[in-house]
C-alpha cells in the first residue's frame, strides 16, 4: 500500500525531506503522498520514515493503494534504476 497524509496533518514541514522517493509534497492545504512514488520506503528502510518523524501520527496506509510487498519492491526498483534481485 501506498500511504496517505489525513487532515490531521500540520503542516510541520518534517516528513517531506524524510522521503527517500520524494513521494511527499505539499498540497493546498496539507502535505500530500503521490501514491505512484510511495513504497512505504521498502527497498531503503524498514519502516516508513514519514510515519517515524510525524508528530501527529497522521500518515496511515492508503486503502485505495493496496500493494504487496513485492509490487512496492518492484515500484521501488523501477523508481531508483535499481533492477538487481
Amino acid at each position: 500500500m501506498a500511504l496517505i497524509i489525513t487532515d490531521d496533518c500540520i503542516n510541520c514541514d518534517v516528513c517531506e525531506p524524510e522521503c527517500p522517493n520524494e513521494a511527499i509534497s505539499p498540497g493546498e492545504e496539507i502535505y500530500i503522498i503521490d501514491p505512484k512514488k510511495c513504497t512505504e520506503c521498502v527497498g531503503h528502510y524498514d519502516e516508513p520514515q514519514c510515519q517515524q518523524v510525524c508528530p501527529v501520527d497522521c500518515i496511515p496506509l492508503d486503502p485505495n493503494h493496496v500493494e504487496t510487498e513485492e509490487e512496492l519492491m518492484d515500484k521501488y526498483r523501477t523508481l531508483t534504476g535499481n533492477n538487481a534481485a
